[in-house]
């Protein structure tokens, strides 16, 4: 923001220097105006596309890491509730991650080929865990995740300037619905 008052700053001053040398040619303050105003557009544009950008970002890297730990949820509970939601994140986080390297690759988004060290963190600390602590922890940040996710992706459906995004969005947020619905009965009959 600070870059983009910056700019209208210059931008503006520019437009005035005619005018401060005697030009008294009104015709250039206005087109250096109008090119300001464009530029602002442009940079509006801009942001709308960088957010739908943060949008893929944010939907792979969370993507992976459900992949990721439910993969490890298979390998370490011995709940079969906790196993059977954990197949369904391998299945569907794998399904919906395909889906949004199609439309990132089709509108030349890079996606991060990894999780991020927040998620990383998360899954070397489950790793660490075992028997009940495992499964409770486990529970616990499919809820949280879930919950922002679902958050995620109405927002984007809602509010993302991308049509392919948007769409991509809405198709996948009643999936994370049916995700956080089982992880929360989960959750209940663990209490």
């Amino acid at each position: 923001m600070k870059k983009l008052s910056l700019f209208l700053l210059i931008a503006g001053a520019a437009g005035l220097l005619p005018a401060c040398k005697g030009n008294n040619s009104s015709a250039a303050a206005t087109d250096s105006i109008k090119t300001t105003v464009d530029t602002t557009k442009n940079v509006s544009a801009a942001m709308g596309a960088n957010a739908d950008e943060e949008f893929a970002n944010k939907a792979a890297i969370g993507g992976m890491a459900e992949v990721a730990l439910g993969k490890l949820a298979l390998t370490k509970t011995s709940n079969a509730d906790i196993k059977k939601f954990a197949q369904m994140m391998v299945d569907d986080h794998g399904k919906a991650n395909d889906e949004l390297k199609q439309v990132a690759q089709k509108k030349n988004i890079s996606l991060p080929p990894t999780v991020d060290a927040e998620h990383q963190a998360k899954l070397d600390s489950l790793g660490k865990l075992s028997g009940t602590s495992f499964d409770s922890a486990y529970v616990n940040l499919m809820v949280d995740g879930h919950e922002k996710t679902l958050t995620l992706m109405q927002d984007e459906a809602s509010n993302g300037k991308d049509a392919d995004l948007k769409a991509f969005a809405a198709k996948t947020a009643p999936v994370v619905k049916t995700h956080l619905d089982a992880i929360n009965k989960i959750h209940g009959n663990m209490k």
